[in-house]
């Protein structure tokens, strides 16, 4: 088994620990709207979302009358997905699949999405390369990443000094920079564009985050049972020190923005 193929068991076992319903339940799928008018779908275009969690961003296309294949590695996250999309009266098709091997023809479809999911791939240009080869030429590819200085990249940091992350593999958070965005596509792209945009959310309290987060967030949570009491309870204040210095509510409640890169790629 390769390096990438050990660390992506690792982080599907990660991944299966939270629930991403649970967080998509509270914040507002802004980003996901945004991306779709970025990426200016039609009705009746073919659109493929991958790592598509429970599907936020496949419902914000169906909304629009494409046709909308969802992929990810965890599948009950999947089933989720279709749940939330027919309690709309939409119909999403989903396959259990890894952004790093995608079950699909060559440029099959005229549209690729992956929002805050392929860049957790550890082969990162093999994801890249997956969401090139299977758009058309002149179809258009849309990535949203958390950048690496917002309060996601600083949450995710936090972990990382407690569960320290695979040795020789680069940040995910590079595909939260314009210029790794265009390392990862431009040698295959007519366009690559990108805008630093912000997602809210919006929670009771910092403590109330912190907490929500632990219990719904795959990684925290298998971060936080990995460690012993002591190091819970430092990786915990140090949580509460991230929310906190990005909180700008002054009431009691937490109103943060999360700044993300939103990358729109038009396949030569």
């Amino acid at each position: 088994m390769t390096e990438y193929a050990i660390v992506t068991q690792a982080q599907q076992k990660a991944w299966s620990l939270g629930d991403l319903s649970k967080l998509a339940a509270h914040t507002p799928p802004l980003y996901a709207e945004s991306l779709c008018e970025a990426l200016d779908l039609h009705s009746g275009e073919r659109v493929l979302d991958v790592a598509a969690g429970t599907g936020t961003t496949s419902i914000a296309a169906l909304r629009r009358f494409c046709e909308v294949i969802a992929t990810d590695f965890v599948p009950e996250g999947l089933v989720k997905a279709e749940r939330l999309a027919s309690a709309e009266g939409l119909k999403l098709e989903t396959h259990t699949a890894d952004a790093q091997e995608l079950p699909f023809e060559d440029e099959y479809f005229d549209v690729a999405v992956s929002t805050f999911g392929a860049m957790f791939a550890p082969d990162q240009q093999r994801a890249a390369d997956e969401l090139l080869r299977v758009v058309r030429p002149g179809g258009r590819i849309g990535v949203l990443a958390w950048c690496p200085d917002g309060i996601i990249g600083e949450y995710a940091a936090t972990i990382g000094k407690y569960i320290q992350p695979p040795p020789g593999l680069r940040s995910p958070f590079e595909w939260g920079t314009p210029a790794r965005a265009r390392e990862l596509f431009a040698d295959r792209a007519r366009s690559v564009d990108s805008v630093r945009k912000a997602q809210p959310f919006r929670h009771p309290s910092v403590e109330f985050a912190v907490e929500y987060f632990r219990a719904w967030y795959g990684p925290a949570r298998g971060a936080f049972e990995r460690l012993d009491d002591e190091r819970r309870k430092a990786l915990h204040a140090d949580m509460v020190a991230v929310w906190g210095a990005g909180n700008q509510a002054s009431d009691g409640t937490l109103v943060a923005h999360a700044d993300y890169l939103e990358t729109i790629v038009v396949k030569a």
